[in-house]
């Protein structure tokens, strides 16, 4: 038998754009506790994101980015009579969401010789155009599940 679920605490909005998801954002861009520099950080690449699409709702690309880049499904590993398997499996929407900023994150992080914002502002475009490293990612997360679709029946 399956444990109850634990309730989830609510995440306050954010002050300039009130969005929860730029709040969740801010919490995974941070580092070391240092939420003040990821909050600068993330403000400046909506205020660049602002600039660069001349769009004057940022919100807008930073939600196509997070819808874009977001898996529907991916791959888990299952042991079954002593060899493990590539089980796709749909991705719930708290993962995809969660899947969708860490890839956005850690794209910016892997390119050099820029600030952070600039380089965040900049993925977060590319994604939003459907373009860009988590993009990839995602494709490549969906290509894994696809090519592993033999194995579905071994899923729990």
């Amino acid at each position: 038998m399956r444990r109850k679920l634990k309730a989830k605490p609510k995440i306050d909005p954010d002050f300039i754009y009130d969005s929860e998801k730029v709040t969740k954002f801010i919490n995974y861009c941070m580092e070391r506790g240092k939420k003040a520099t990821a909050r600068k950080i993330v403000y400046e690449s909506l205020d660049l994101i602002k600039e660069k699409t001349k769009n004057a709702n940022p919100l807008e690309v930073f939600e196509a980015a997070l819808k874009n880049t977001g898996p529907t499904m991916e791959v888990r590993s299952r042991r079954v009579g002593g060899a493990n398997y590539q089980i796709p499996r749909e991705v719930r929407p708290e993962r995809r969401q969660f899947l969708s900023m860490k890839w956005i994150i850690d794209a910016a992080r892997a390119k050099k010789g820029k600030a952070m914002h600039e380089k965040l502002a900049e993925e977060i475009i590319a994604a939003s155009n459907n373009e860009g490293d988590a993009v990839r990612k995602r494709e490549n997360t969906h290509k894994m599940a696809e090519a592993n679709k033999a194995f579905a029946h071994f899923a729990w």
